[in-house]
């Protein structure tokens, strides 16, 4: 399968409500992008089985903390799962196909397995985007605990989050409480394709750097910081009749922005 067959297929399943988008089959369509040869029904019945496994060794009696605790101990003691801590930036750990085959991955994208495996227990549970740390808890008002899905599924309670701010951040952070409110679908892929982005920025790979903003406008069409990003890229890559078009959106969307003057000079000079 060609790369734009994946993400027509990525933008089919992104475009339907937010509460229906499958979000381990909408990771699959992106990562299929760079592996045109996966196989998404097939990952897609790997997770399955997962929680076929895990729902036979369930309580009859399912309080939320026994659930998290029969996930856990499956998912990360017998199946191995857990943070790549010795190469966090591996583009890998951003895609679910090698996040399963590897059983390695980063927050967010551990996060997008154990929230469908989740689903599938009937046990729902949503994303939490905290700043610097991705976590996930379940979908009940006052649910008062989280998961560090990164962290070997470690529960955490509020004084817990913040006291993971100021270790991530070296100084006293306030837990403010929209750091602990849940994200939806679509704003989980934006952050794993904009994790990859700058993934690729930092190699200059321009090329894959173009295939994930288009991703992420499929998510956010009129999101002008990324049409001015892929403006940019372009003008790095001379094309620049696609690099004329994005940096003009952007100026459209944001005539006052800070770096208007700057942009509009690469325009002139593109148009010279």
């Amino acid at each position: 399968m060609d790369d734009k067959t994946a993400w027509n297929n990525f933008e089919l399943e992104v475009t339907k409500a937010d509460q229906d988008i499958n979000l381990a089959k909408a990771a699959l369509y992106f990562s299929q992008a760079e592996y045109p040869y996966l196989d998404i029904e097939a990952y897609l019945n790997k997770l399955l089985k997962i929680s076929q496994a895990i729902e036979l060794k369930l309580p009859s009696t399912r309080y939320p903390l026994q659930v998290i605790k029969v996930i856990n101990n499956y998912l990360y003691k017998e199946l191995g799962f857990a943070g790549n801590t010795d190469n966090y930036y591996d583009p890998k750990n951003s895609f679910l196909n090698q996040v399963i085959d590897r059983r390695l991955g980063i927050p967010i994208s551990l996060a997008v397995i154990y929230l469908d495996i989740a689903k599938h227990l009937d046990f729902p549970m949503v994303g939490i985007g905290m700043p610097g740390h991705f976590l996930i808890r379940p979908d009940f008002e006052e649910a008062g605990l989280f998961v560090d899905v990164f962290n070997q599924g470690e529960i955490l309670f509020p004084q817990d989050c913040e006291a993971k701010l100021q270790q991530l951040y070296l100084q006293p952070v306030e837990l403010k409480p929209e750091f602990l409110n849940p994200v939806s679908n679509r704003t989980i892929l934006i952050r794993m394709l904009t994790n990859l982005k700058q993934i690729y920025l930092h190699h200059r790979d321009f090329n894959r750097v173009i295939s994930t903003i288009n991703g992420i406008l499929i998510l956010s069409p009129d999101n002008p910081y990324e049409l001015r990003n892929r403006g940019l890229i372009y003008y790095e890559l001379n094309r620049w009749q696609e690099s004329s078009q994005d940096l003009e959106s952007y100026l459209a969307i944001l005539p006052n922005a800070e770096d208007a003057p700057m942009i509009q000079m690469l325009l002139n000079k593109i148009n010279y």
